[in-house]
């Protein structure tokens, strides 16, 4: 199993690296295909969001569906720790739920341990505000937001709405977006109240009006 850790905003001593192989090996008793981790150490900038100044993100990659998961906090080795176990989480939830029927409910929602995408940050208009203006995804900002936008990009291949449900499961939130294999359309699989689930999919007005939807 490769390990690779990488930084954004900030250095990792050999130390860290040391220490983040030795516990990754619980990964392997877990999940034995895994082949290659991938931790991802950024530094969080904004002063006003100290508790939350380390944010370390974990992904697996093996021959099935990416498992992916992230934590924030004070220092980076209490992230990787918090990080690792949600990792660990999913690991155990996918195997209970490849032991279930298809059709059966699911385990309960992960809601809890999904860490946010987009954070707001609070308004403030101190004097101590960067007056810089950037373009982050897409957006002008001013200074340092305050909105804190993150984007990213994945390739996809097209998939089963059963792969998807697994796929969401794995990468521990209660959506997951993908290219629907059976209806070659962009989807997204959301989580509803209780055990059932939802579908939404994308067509243009073209193609709504040639097929009489």
């Amino acid at each position: 199993m490769d390990v690779v850790v990488k930084s954004r905003h900030c250095s990792v001593p050999d130390e860290f690296r040391a220490l983040v192989e030795e516990k990754l090996a619980r990964l392997e008793k877990l999940d034995d295909r895994v082949i290659r981790v991938e931790v991802e150490v950024t530094e969080e900038r904004n002063k006003r969001q100290h508790d939350q100044a380390h944010c370390v993100e974990i992904t697996l990659r093996s021959k099935g569906p990416v498992v992916r998961a992230e934590a924030a906090s004070t220092d980076k080795i209490a992230a990787l720790d918090m990080a690792l176990d949600r990792v660990m989480a999913q690991l155990r939830k996918s195997a209970d739920r490849k032991k279930v029927h298809r059709g059966q409910h699911t385990p309960a929602s992960v809601r809890g341990a999904t860490p946010p995408d987009l954070v707001v940050a609070p308004v403030d208009d101190d004097s101590e505000a960067e007056a810089d203006s950037h373009v982050v995804a897409g957006m002008q900002v001013q200074g340092e937001g305050p909105l804190v936008v993150r984007e990213k990009k994945h390739a996809a291949e097209p998939m089963t709405l059963d792969q998807a449900l697994l796929a969401m499961e794995l990468v521990g939130h209660d959506f997951f977006l993908f290219v629907d294999a059976d209806h070659d359309l962009p989807s997204v699989v959301y989580r509803r109240h209780g055990y059932d689930y939802g579908v939404i999919r994308l067509e243009t007005t073209t193609m709504m009006a040639a097929t009489g939807s």
